[in-house]
């Protein structure tokens, strides 16, 4: 395998139902692993994701976990999610699903650098970027 680099986002208690919308989004294969699969079984936290894995058919990977108990969790001040390219259709289509429960920063439109961009901040509290590059 090439190597790759991907976003890996940390929830606190959510990484279940955010992985589950954002392969709803995105579309997809996605693996969750509780960490009581690992050895934590009789933690209150076993039912809680320590890695989520979302590969799609566009060769997105989007990784997850919950943050567990004693560790820091800081939600959306460390990541932001960029989606790019030029496929308008699949890009818009993405958009939309993430701003129908999201909080809509900068309408995607056409921007001065010609192409088309949106930002948003979804339900989830995680920034996007969606560009749509023109021709």
């Amino acid at each position: 395998m090439a190597s790759r680099l991907n976003p890996y986002i940390s929830f606190n208690g959510t990484a279940r139902q955010a992985m589950e919308f954002y392969q709803s989004v995105l579309g997809g294969d996605l693996r969750l692993n509780t960490f009581g699969e690992f050895g934590s079984a009789d933690q209150p936290f076993a039912d809680q994701i320590m890695h989520a894995m979302l590969e799609t058919p566009s060769g997105f990977a989007l990784m997850a976990s919950d943050t567990p108990p004693g560790m820091q969790y800081n939600p959306g001040t460390n990541i932001t999610v960029s989606l790019s390219g030029d496929d308008a259709d699949q890009l818009r289509g993405y958009w939309e699903k993430l701003a129908a429960t999201g909080d809509v920063q900068v309408p995607l439109e056409k921007q001065m650098w010609g192409d088309e961009f949106g930002s948003l901040v979804d339900q989830f509290g995680i920034p996007w970027m969606v560009n749509i590059t023109q021709s």
